[in-house]
C-alpha cells in the first residue's frame, strides 16, 4: 500500500537512507493514514543511533536521548526520531529500567502497545506489518502486540489506552486483551494522576464517550474512578427516569457535545446521587441535594487527578446548578443567570438538554417544551443587555468614594443590594436612581 509521506520525514527518511541507515514513519501516524485520517505528528524509527543521528542533521534536540528519541528540525516542525529499541525489565509498571538499542526493526516493533501502533512505513519498503495491524484495522479490533499480560505489566497505562482507542475508533478490545486487562487493572494504581487524567480526557471526549463502561467493566475506573462505580450500582426507581446512575450518566455522555468541560460535567454531575439516595413509603428514589454533592465530588476527583483550576471551576459550576429549574418568567431566569453567570448559563443548558435525554421518554417532551422556553428566555435577557452581575451597574465603588463612602465591606454589601434591587426591576439601572438608593441604605445602616 502506498502512504503519502510529508516532505520533511521523506527527507529525513532519505537522508537515513542515503547514510546507510534505516527510517521508517512509525506508530500513529501510519495507523492514522490507513484509517484515511489525518496523523497529528509523524514519528520515525531508525537504526541510527541517537549521535549518528545528530550529525546527519543540521538542527535536533535531546529531548529523550536516554530511551534513544531526537527531535530533528525541518523550518519550524519538530519530528521525533528514535533509535530501534528493546526495552529492558519495567520496575515501575511504566518505565522500563534501561533500553537496549537495536538494529532489527521487527524487534523494536514487538515492544509496542498494540497491533495498530506496531506498523512502520517508507516509500523503498512499504508497509511492514508484522504483527497483524493492518488485518485488525479491517476487523476493527484493539489487540496487544503478542502476549498481552506481557505489555501491560511492563506498562499498566496500556490498561486505559485500550479502552481510549477502542472509544476514539469504535473499536472492540480482543478478548485475551480485555481478560489481560482484568486481571492487571489493579497495577494503574501505581500510575501518576496526570497520565490517568489524560486518558480520562481523549475517552470522554471521544466519538463513543460511553465506552466508559468498559473501563467499569475490565475494573479500571475501581482503581482510577471508584466514585463511578458507585454510581452504576445506586438504581433510581423513579417515574422520571429508566436507568440506574451509571447507565444515565453514558446515556448523558452521549447526549452532550464533544467539549472537554461539557464531558466532564456530564460524567460528574449526578456522582452525588449515591450519597443523597432515600426511598419513600412508597418505593420512589429521591436524591435531593445531589447537585451540591456532585460539585464537592468532582472538585475532589479533579483536584486528585491534577486538573487545571480553569476546567476544575467550570466544571464545578455546570454540575452544581444543572438541577436548577427557575420559573419561566424573565425575572426567574434573570436572576438565575445572575447566579450562575451569563456564559456559564449557556453551558448550564446543554448539560440540561442532555441529562434531559438520559431520563424516561414519558417525560421527554414536557421537559424539552420547558428548556426550549427556558433558552429562549436567557437569549431574550442577553439581547436586552439587562444587568446581571455588580460589574453590570451603572455605578461603581469608585462613584460611591466620590458620594462620600468609605471603601470597605460595606462598599460591597451596599453593590450588592443595589444589584439586588435591580435584578428586581432591570430599569433601575440608571446612575442617578442608583446613587440616591445608595445613599438611602447607607442612612438606614447608620
Amino acid at each position: 500500500m502506498k502512504i503519502t509521506l510529508p516532505d520533511d520525514v521523506k527527507q529525513i527518511i532519505e537522508t537515513l537512507e542515503q547514510h546507510g541507515y534505516e527510517g521508517y514513519a512509525v506508530g500513529g501516524c501510519v495507523r492514522d493514514s490507513i484509517l484515511g485520517r489525518i496523523p497529528n505528528d509523524w514519528d520515525i524509527t531508525t537504526s541510527a543511533t541517537p549521535q549518528q543521528v545528530k550529525k546527519l542533521f543540521l538542527r535536533t534536540v535531546d529531548t529523550g536521548i536516554q530511551h534513544g528519541t531526537v527531535t530533528v528540525l525541518m523550518g519550524k516542525e519538530g519530528y521525533e526520531v528514535t533509535t530501534y529499541r528493546v526495552d529492558g525489565e519495567y520496575e515501575d509498571a511504566r518505565h522500563p529500567k534501561e533500553v537496549t538499542f537495536t538494529a532489527n526493526l521487527e524487534e523494536d516493533l514487538r515492544r509496542r502497545d498494540f497491533t495498530i501502533n506496531a506498523m512502520a512505513y517508507n516509500d523503498s519498503e512499504g508497509l511492514v506489518d508484522v504483527f497483524g495491524g493492518r488485518a485488525d484495522i479491517e476487523q476493527k479490533v484493539i489487540r496487544c502486540v503478542g502476549n498481552a499480560e506481557e505489555r501491560f505489566g511492563e506498562d499498566a497505562l496500556r490498561i486505559m489506552r485500550a479502552v481510549r482507542f477502542s472509544a476514539q475508533l469504535g473499536f472492540t478490545v480482543d478478548p485475551d486483551t480485555a481478560e489481560a486487562a482484568k486481571k492487571l487493572a489493579g497495577t494503574l494504581s501505581k500510575i501518576s494522576a496526570e497520565r490517568i487524567q489524560t486518558e480520562l480526557v481523549k475517552l470522554l471526549v471521544s466519538p463513543h464517550p460511553d465506552y466508559l463502561r468498559y473501563a467499569w467493566e475490565y475494573g479500571i475506573t475501581a482503581v482510577v474512578l471508584p466514585e463511578f462505580d458507585r454510581t452504576m450500582e445506586t438504581p433510581q426507581n423513579n417515574p422520571h427516569h429508566c436507568y440506574n446512575v451509571g447507565e444515565h450518566t453514558l446515556e448523558a455522555l452521549r447526549n452532550i457535545e464533544a467539549d472537554k468541560t461539557l464531558r466532564l460535567a456530564a460524567l460528574f454531575h449526578d456522582f452525588g446521587k449515591p450519597q443523597t439516595h432515600t426511598t419513600d413509603a412508597d418505593g420512589i428514589d429521591h436524591f435531593h441535594g445531589h447537585a451540591k454533592i456532585s460539585a464537592e465530588l468532582a472538585n475532589n476527583i479533579m483536584h486528585r487527578l491534577k486538573f487545571d483550576n480553569d476546567t476544575l471551576n467550570k466544571v464545578k459550576v455546570y454540575v452544581r446548578y444543572h438541577d436548577l429549574r427557575p420559573e419561566l418568567t424573565e425575572k426567574s431566569v434573570r436572576r438565575a443567570v445572575s447566579k450562575v453567570g451569563a456564559d456559564a448559563f449557556a453551558e448550564v443548558l446543554k448539560l440540561k438538554m442532555a441529562d434531559t435525554l438520559a431520563q424516561s421518554p414519558k417525560w421527554q417532551p414536557e421537559k424539552k417544551a420547558y428548556l426550549k422556553e427556558l433558552t429562549a428566555l436567557y437569549h431574550t435577557i442577553l439581547e436586552k443587555q439587562q444587568c446581571l452581575c455588580i460589574k453590570d451597574l451603572k455605578i461603581s465603588g469608585k462613584d460611591l468614594i466620590e458620594d462620600g463612602m468609605k471603601p470597605g465591606k460595606e462598599m460591597g454589601e451596599i453593590l450588592a443590594k443595589l444589584l439586588e434591587l435591580v435584578l428586581e426591576e432591570p430599569q433601575r439601572n440608571e446612575r442617578e436612581w442608583l446613587i440616591g438608593k445608595s445613599r438611602e441604605l447607607r442612612n438606614t445602616e447608620g
